[in-house]
């Protein structure tokens, strides 16, 4: 790892980190001013993405790079994806479903596997893609300069960059997102009158767009995709002192005292299955309410937004002189030891890229967050419920950010019912599935490839999201609210496991463990997260005092299901067959589930005792 940036393997890390500390978070109030430094610095601007600094309201997001001559701001907006609403479910999979276990349970997987890439997968075969939306850029004359610092606090939520020019002036940009007021907001100044110079305008990647320049406004239509998503970004400039001019497509101004840049997007995504909201007019809103605060307002109700989430959670692992070093140093020099301040800052990061990518209102985050700039992402950006997907919100009850939860269980509402019909289309099922993957469409049907997209239990394990949250707030109106969705995921699988040939037990299939191994009957994970559902819905009906005898059901399902099992080498079986290479060195343990996130297999007597029942 070179940086701190936001790159998905980084992003999941931070989120780990957070959870793996939770021992040692403190109240806010009680630390030293010392303590709460929580900053990333620099001494060079960003050269890539991946070393810019991220601000988000969950709406919007930027990565900073920090440019003298050329600031590169890049934007996204949660709703900027390619294609549009569709049902991804493949109408009548359910009719090779019963060959494709045969095959399976006859030790036949090639052959499984290519009868249910016939049949049995999405249509589309594929889901779409997050994208970026515009790039602002600040071009200035600028060239010698001295003492250049860059920085992302933490606690503010402001990146920030600052230099002195050849003439003594000394020059700062700030930029922060704000979620109250749905803007990203970038203010240029120096220490000098009528010093401050630059040139604004936009760029983007969707080849389908239009730039022009209304007044002190940039403005940029596009479109991702035809009869897809319409996207429209404006940057109003508010210029104190100094001239302005403009050539069409980019605003100029000369010698002002300062520059404020108040920057907005929106799409014509009403919903996951609309879009026909007015893109024009969601852009201009938030400019134009804004039109009746000042920076200074602005920046305020930012930081309280922020704060009031921020604050509520700090970590003390100690402070020594290397917190002082800039944080591409420290990272570098970390496995020397002496700097247990940058695991806190780790940690404090984690908790503020989740305050940044997942709002009320918005999307939840995705592999990114709500960081992209490329048309074609890692992984599409979207949303990989296999693991990715829960990481990002394993700290969010935790860690003090239960709202930041919020947009992933709206999501969950909306993925059960796109999930009902991938249930009843593949399975003949009652309630709703998800399998590994989804997007801003909610696609719920299995993707890619037979051998690792068909795996039933990604909406399950976001399931057990919505039963930790009510056990973190005691909130029994959500959990009330929320009860038809897992019920929904429940009976599902009451119609899904089917009795082993063998044993009799009950076994989930087709699937896979997530991820290698291809198309299988009986992976452990699934067992472990089923018996996990059936257990949580349980106590939540009796929490409800409601489906008593839906309840007990559940609790006797959930003993009939395949147990966990002690293989010849002494190894948690992954599968039903012992058959784990002792040497595998893969870097996803999916079976481990049951002891984390998991909390089913406390040790290994444990174990042991349930593998021999």
């Amino acid at each position: 790892m070179k940086d701190l940036g936001v790159g998905h393997r980084f992003f999941c890390m931070t989120f780990r980190a957070a959870l793996s500390l939770i021992f040692s978070i403190a109240p806010f109030s009680l630390l030293s001013a010392a303590e709460k430094d929580w900053v990333l610095s620099y001494t060079a601007p960003a050269t890539k993405w991946e070393q810019a600094l991220p601000v988000g309201n969950g709406h919007l997001g930027a990565m900073v790079y920090g440019g003298i001559g050329l600031e590169r701001i890049q934007c996204n907006e949660h709703t900027v994806w390619k294609g549009q609403p569709r049902s991804y479910a493949n109408p009548g999979a359910v009719k090779s479903l019963p060959e494709i276990r045969q095959l399976l349970v006859a030790g036949k997987q090639k052959a499984a596997e290519d009868l249910a890439m016939r049949e049995f997968m999405s249509e589309p075969l594929r889901q779409k893609a997050y994208q970026p939306c515009v790039d602002l850029l600040i071009e200035t004359d600028a060239k010698e300069t001295s003492g250049y610092q860059r920085q992302l606090d933490l606690d503010t939520a402001i990146v920030s960059s600052r230099w002195k020019s050849a003439d003594g002036v000394t020059h700062h940009r700030e930029t922060f997102a704000s979620h109250p007021a749905r803007l990203i907001v970038v203010k240029l100044s120096a220490s000098a009158p009528a010093s401050t110079s630059a040139k604004f305008r936009f760029e983007t990647q969707h080849r389908e767009h239009s730039m022009q320049v209304d007044g002190n406004t940039l403005i940029a239509k596009g479109i991702v995709e035809k009869d897809g998503v319409r996207w429209e970004a404006r940057a109003e400039i508010i210029v104190h002192g100094g001239q302005t001019q403009h050539d069409g497509k980019s605003i100029v101004v000369s010698k002002a005292d300062g520059i404020e840049v108040r920057l907005s997007a929106a799409t014509n995504v009403a919903s996951w299955k609309s879009l026909e909201a007015d893109a024009s007019a969601r852009c201009q809103k938030p400019l134009s309410d804004a039109r009746k605060q000042s920076y200074p307002q602005l920046l305020t109700s930012h930081q309280a937004d922020h704060r009031e989430l921020f604050r509520r959670v700090n970590i003390d692992l100690g402070r020594t002189p290397a917190a002082d070093r800039p944080t591409d140093q420290r990272i570098a020099a970390f496995r020397k030891g002496g700097d247990p301040h940058l695991v806190g800052l780790l940690f404090q990061y984690g908790r503020y890229l989740l305050i940044g990518c997942s709002r009320d209102g918005g999307q939840p985050a995705n592999l990114q967050g709500i960081w992209n700039d490329k048309t074609n992402p890692p992984w599409d950006s979207k949303y990989t419920c296999n693991i990715n997907t829960q990481m990002n919100y394993w700290h969010a009850e935790p860690t003090a950010l239960s709202e930041c939860h919020n947009p992933l269980f709206q999501a969950l509402a909306e993925i059960a019912e796109s999930g009902a019909i991938t249930a009843r289309e593949h399975y003949g099922a009652p309630g709703w599935v998800l399998h590994h993957n989804f997007d801003l469409w909610r696609g719920t049907a299995p993707i890619n490839h037979a051998n690792h997209g068909i795996w039933v239990s990604g909406g399950s394990w976001l399931v057990l999201h919505l039963w930790e949250h009510y056990l973190h707030t005691g909130d029994t109106e959500f959990l009330r609210r929320v009860w038809p969705i897992m019920r929904g995921s429940a009976e599902f699988f009451l119609h899904f496991l089917i009795p082993d040939p063998k044993t009799g037990q009950l076994i989930s299939g087709p699937s896979h463990s997530p991820e290698q191994g291809g198309l299988v009957m009986g992976p452990a994970m699934d067992h472990q997260i089923t018996r996990s559902l059936f257990r949580a819905c349980a106590q939540a009906a009796r929490t409800l005092d409601t489906d008593a005898e839906f309840a007990a059901k559940l609790e006797k399902t959930a003993t009939k299901i395949a147990p966990d099992r002690i293989g010849k080498h002494g190894q948690l079986q992954e599968w039903l067959e012992d058959k784990d290479n002792p040497r595998n060195k893969h870097r996803h343990v999916s079976h481990l589930w049951a002891a984390y996130p998991g909390s089913t297999l406390r040790c290994r007597a444990e174990i042991v005792r349930i593998s021999r029942r």
